[in-house]
């Protein structure tokens, strides 16, 4: 084996959507992930494959992940968010968070994270 070998390891769009997922939920503000109608459909027909094979499934519902030629990733995140926390704050918290945790557990390059707010949850009283 000569010194100039190379090795790539590519890490796979459901797992980094399921690290994305993590990171969004654990950003303050957020209620939940929202998988929105072409989720759902997707997510019960993984969710039946992990099952029939017998894996739990990852937290990926309400995230989409596309790599870009270069190798880099974009990242959808779809979100509730509670009513007493600012919006445009916790969008922004979670691009940050989700882009530092996904390159820091990876080395993923995340060329974009966009943010889309399905809804605001009062607060409880």
């Amino acid at each position: 084996m000569n010194g100039g070998s190379h090795c790539e390891i590519v890490i796979e769009p459901p797992v980094l959507a399921a690290i994305s997922a993590r990171a969004a939920l654990a950003t303050p503000g957020v209620v939940r992930l929202e998988p929105g109608i072409r989720g759902l459909v997707s997510t019960l027909v993984r969710v039946g494959k992990q099952r029939w094979t017998g894996a739990d499934p990852a937290p990926i519902e309400g995230v989409l992940v596309r790599r870009d030629e270069d190798g880099a990733v974009r990242v959808r995140v779809n979100l509730v968010l509670s009513a007493d926390r600012q919006v445009a704050a916790v969008g922004y918290a979670v691009q940050q968070e989700v882009s530092r945790v996904v390159c820091e557990q990876t080395g993923v390059t995340v060329a974009e994270v966009s943010v889309s707010v399905h809804d605001v949850e009062p607060e409880t009283v």
